[in-house]
């Protein structure tokens, strides 16, 4: 058992699970890291953690202070996790489209919370612009900007990429993942390739993302929606800049539910969308690049967080989709 000085301390280092079905279907050794291990739920308490931190140490972020974000959701709850351990206030702008449980879960940790209509990135009352603007009025504030911060990346780079060399000493082929902000995906691309310039980063884009064609094409070009919080994107980024992608996929919404209820009914695990997206270009990884390899792909968060949305056979059928 190990012991940890601080609930900060328990942010990174989660398991690698070895996903039994994508495996056998492949003829591959398909692991899924498990982020819903970190303390705040997900994948994004490393980008949280490092943003703050950076913040810190250049003086932007003083005591007693207040963190502004935008989000989907699992970076504002990151960001209110450490904030709380840190002594800090949190301000979140989220979209009123996102699962009223992650709506639920920053409210409980004591998150300022204000909801916007999700609308295009041009219109400047995007919850990005909205953010911005209200980390730049409120004294005392910073805007953490997770996007454009690379501290973001940063955080894969010397942790999540680290510790996936670590656990298979080294013998990976490939890794793959969908984009949001682009930390992770870039990040762990970077981080991977430190160490080894033969392992492959594919990225898994949604329908409705622009990054596919950008990779496949080199045109932003998005084509069809997703109900899938968190992923897709139309810009690059900061954190997409450089980023060493070799490949790229695209996934429908309803290959990721697919390959989510599977996981759930025949290896115990209840994920999110974006994991069920990630483990089928995982898939596609393993295939392209042959029997025998082994690919590592990013379980991002549990499916308990959504359990009104893409874990609601009624809500699916709203948005076209089967159980």
């Amino acid at each position: 058992m190990t012991l940890v000085r601080n609930t900060l301390d328990l942010i990174g280092n989660t398991r690698l699970v070895r996903l039994a079905g994508p495996s056998a279907r492949t003829g591959c050794e398909i692991w899924g890291k498990c982020e819903y291990e970190n303390p705040g739920g997900s994948v994004k308490d490393r980008a949280a953690l490092f943003m703050i931190e950076a913040a810190e140490r250049d003086g932007r972020l003083q005591p007693g202070g207040t963190i502004v974000e935008g989000t989907a959701g699992n970076t504002g709850i990151g960001i209110a996790t450490v904030a709380n351990a840190k002594g800090y206030k949190t301000i979140i702008v989220m979209p009123d489209n996102q699962s009223p449980e992650k709506m639920a879960t920053l409210r409980a940790l004591g998150a300022e919370l204000v909801l916007v209509p999700p609308t295009k990135y041009a219109d400047p009352e995007h919850f990005q612009h909205r953010s911005r603007r209200m980390g730049e009025e409120t004294p005392g504030a910073i805007w953490a900007g997770q996007f454009d911060n690379v501290a973001n990346r940063q955080a894969h780079i010397e942790t999540t990429a680290q510790e996936i060399w670590t656990a298979l000493n080294g013998r990976i082929d490939g890794f793959t993942c969908a984009a949001g902000t682009g930390g992770t995906i870039s990040g762990v691309g970077m981080g991977l390739k430190e160490r080894s310039q033969d392992v492959t980063i594919a990225l898994t884009d949604p329908h409705g993302a622009a990054l596919y064609s950008y990779y496949t094409e080199g045109e932003l070009r998005s084509e069809g929606s997703s109900v899938a919080e968190g992923i897709g994107q139309g810009r690059i980024t900061a954190n997409l800049e450089g980023a060493p992608i070799d490949l790229a996929f695209r996934v429908s919404d309803q290959e990721g539910l697919d390959v989510i209820r599977q996981i759930n009914s025949e290896e115990g695990l209840c994920l999110g969308l974006s994991s069920g997206i990630n483990i089928a270009g995982a898939e596609r990884l393993a295939t392209e690049l042959g029997k025998g390899s082994t690919v590592v792909t990013m379980l991002c968060d549990s499916g308990f967080r959504y359990l009104s949305t893409i874990w609601n056979p009624e809500w699916l059928k709203e948005k076209g989709l089967t159980a």
